[in-house]
């Protein structure tokens, strides 16, 4: 018996004839005797959803239209992340695969390599070692550090012996990291001596536990543990050391088998566990090998944490190719000193550290004399001028001008990434232009096992999220209350909904939230707005879940605002509030201190602090006019300007609770943290122009 779904793809394929020249951006077209349904520069193809209904709604790329994609096309043996690893370390032996910095009488060094062959046997120690400690294979299992070398080697352990890994956020709260351990039934934790502190706290509250690894732990030192917590607290040297003298064979898992359990760190309310099989990553990362290609000669810097779908995907494809990758020293500040000793051919990141090197690199422009600016300019202006019209740019302009900014980075980048945010069109295009390399910008979630879509490596047009991953089909529905719909002109609007074998098998012990996100027909909606550009392209443009009214009933996206106020030179961090009982919005800013020191000293304004200066109304006047003025630029409609602005010094951070481990702002909690500056704010603009302001 054919399913509905076969059906549905022998119908479209008698209508579609592949291209000869697979080299073409048109991987597909049409057949002379069948309408236009391909978009034009091919990036996606439309199907019907349904045979019946006739409405061609769902996109899927244009690399794989007829098949979505499940696995490796030149590996098709490879199902789970143990057969990755497994391939891995057949292949790649001796090349070199996780560098971590060494230091020599107490100054820092170079990146001293394990290979890959070295990391296969102490993968297979560890996960002896586990064994030898009476877990069975399904157990759970706890990684509670940053990135480093053991992180990757004790993820690989659990692959190969079917444990299950959940990372904890280095970050997370004690609460939080005790509530992760005790839903999830953690029976051990990889821990470092900082994070051991925290489980010695709630020791008694977290009895699934028995076994606890201390990463750089020396076991002379280790606390001695009650006999009564049935624990054993032991160091990661002697786990390795215990694992070899009784090497394990490998218990390989199956496809569908749970590989991690990835918690939501969650705007609001506990953490969520989004439950990820092998096959759902395998998938993903799949279905990115048809657009996107890594070498062995590449080399990657691991900062982002792995606790992240971004990087952990990014660490799936790495290990697919053989690349080598490089861990920062776990110190932010010190990541440009680990940029320019590594020197990196991939290098991913979120749109708040793009945004960081843009401003960088403007203000030293800016503040570099006349003649230095003239020079920057015009270089700026031919090599964009080619890079736009696919040309090859004069060598000269780097030579005289981006060779430098590109050895900030180390100067062997060859690929960016961005992804978490939206990163902006301009930001993006001053990426391309100064250094030279593939800027590419990618949309997805933690419950997609990371990518939903992404540019083209030829698609020169910025301000979108690319095509559909060939692992999944996207569609829009339409959000009435919110005005989306998908007879919108010129572009089809609507929430974003995927399918596919990228998409997570469910909550953890939580049928109820599962049910609320994927429908019976298998779509998982995201709670993001999109449209679609010509050629196929996803184009994000609101949030459903975060939107508010207004008092006059307008619908407001605080994202999107604080997306266009975040380039605005004295915003370090920006919380834009609004609700039904007020007809304009107001806005919490964390200045940049540098910019906003710098500007006072050019105004003549004296101050005795930071603060003071921050309640200063000139200031908050200067603030609220270049915001006005990056609004404009960004488009943003008459009432999606903040009305009133309050500075502050102190950072928005995951400690103060203001953040999420994804640096996403908390809304509820901001707005209780800055109840009495909203109140403030909102009583000024109301004594300035009280018929406007409130809505009885």
């Amino acid at each position: 018996m054919e399913s509905s779904a076969e059906r549905r793809l022998k119908a479209i394929q008698s209508h579609l004839v592949p291209v000869i020249d697979d080299r073409s951006l048109s991987f597909i077209r049409s057949n002379p005797t069948a309408g236009e349904f391909v978009q034009g520069q091919g990036f996606s193809v439309v199907l019907p959803e349904k045979l019946q209904t006739g409405k061609w709604n769902v996109y899927r790329s244009a690399r794989s239209p007829l098949k979505l994609v499940t696995r490796f096309p030149d590996h098709p043996e490879i199902a789970t992340l143990h057969d990755n690893f497994e391939h891995a370390v057949q292949t790649y032996q001796d090349y070199k695969y996780l560098g971590t910095r060494i230091r020599v009488d107490g100054t820092i060094g170079d990146y001293k390599w394990m290979t890959y062959g070295e990391a296969g046997t102490a993968r297979t120690a560890i996960g002896s070692g586990l064994h030898y400690y009476g877990l069975q294979p399904g157990a759970r299992v706890g990684l509670y550090f940053i990135n480093r070398p053991e992180w990757l080697i004790v993820d690989h352990a659990c692959s190969a012996y079917s444990y299950t890994s959940v990372p904890l956020y280095d970050t997370l709260g004690p609460d939080a990291v005790k509530y992760i351990v005790n839903h999830a039934d953690v029976q051990a934790i990889f821990c470092v001596p900082g994070t051991l502190n925290t489980l010695l706290t709630f020791l008694s509250e977290i009895p699934s536990v028995r076994l606890i690894v201390v990463v750089g732990g020396i076991d002379e030192h280790l606390p001695s543990l009650p006999s009564t917590t049935g624990m054993k607290l032991l160091s990661y040297t002697r786990l390795l050391s215990q694992g070899r003298s009784s090497m394990q064979p490998f218990c390989p898992p199956k496809p569908e088998d749970i590989a991690t359990i990835c918690y939501t760190s969650g705007t609001t309310g506990t953490p969520k566990g989004v439950v990820l099989s092998h096959a759902n990553l395998i998938a993903s990362v799949a279905g990115m090998t048809l657009s996107i290609k890594f070498y062995p000669s590449d080399i990657y810097i691991s900062y982002l944490p792995l606790a992240h779908i971004y990087e952990r995907a990014n660490q799936i494809t790495s290990v697919y190719y053989g690349v080598a990758v490089g861990f920062y020293q776990g110190d932010n500040l010190k990541l440009m000193d680990d940029l320019a000793t590594l020197r990196p051919t991939i290098f991913s990141s979120v749109p708040r550290l793009y945004n960081r090197i843009y401003a960088g690199i403007t203000n030293a422009v800016q503040t570099s004399g006349v003649l230095k600016q003239r020079l920057f300019n015009a270089a700026y202006n031919s090599k964009k001028q080619a890079v736009m019209n696919g040309r090859k740019p004069s060598p000269m302009w780097d030579r005289l001008v981006f060779n430098k900014i590109k050895d900030k980075l180390g100067g062997r980048v060859r690929l960016m990434t961005s992804g978490a945010s939206p990163l902006s069109p301009d930001v993006m295009e001053f990426l391309r232009v100064c250094f030279g390399c593939l800027v590419m910008e990618g949309y997805g979630m933690t419950e997609t096992s990371c990518v939903i879509s992404s540019m083209d490596d030829s698609d020169i047009l910025t301000g979108h999220v690319g095509s559909p991953n060939p692992a999944c089909e996207i569609k829009l529905v339409d959000v009435p209350e919110m005005s989306y719909t998908s007879e919108d002109q010129p572009h089809p609007r609507g929430e974003i909904c995927v399918r596919g074998p990228i998409i997570f098998e469910g909550y953890y012990k939580d049928e109820v939230q599962t049910r609320e996100v994927i429908d019976e027909d298998g779509w998982l909606h995201t709670g993001d707005i999109g449209l679609w550009l010509p050629g196929g392209r996803l184009k994000i443009i609101d949030r459903k879940k975060n939107i508010f009214k207004l008092a006059q009933g307008e619908y407001i996206a605080p994202e999107k605002i604080e997306n266009a106020y975040a380039k605005c030179k004295f915003v370090a961090q920006c919380f834009v509030y609004g609700d039904s009982f007020n007809s304009s919005l107001v806005a919490v800013v964390c200045v940049e201190p540098d910019v906003f020191k710098e500007w006072a000293s050019s105004e003549g304004i004296k101050y005795e602090s930071l603060g003071q200066l921050c309640n200063d109304p000139r200031a908050k006047a200067a603030v609220l006019a270049e915001m006005d003025a990056v609004g404009r630029e960004a488009q943003l409609r008459g009432f999606e300007f903040a009305k009133a602005v309050t500075l502050v010094i102190e950072p928005f951070t995951i400690e103060n609770g203001l953040l999420t481990p994804t640096f996403k702002v908390k809304r509820p909690q901001a707005k209780a943290y800055f109840a009495k500056a909203i109140s403030d704010m909102y009583n000024e603009l109301s004594t300035s122009d009280p018929a406007s302001q409130k809505s009885l």
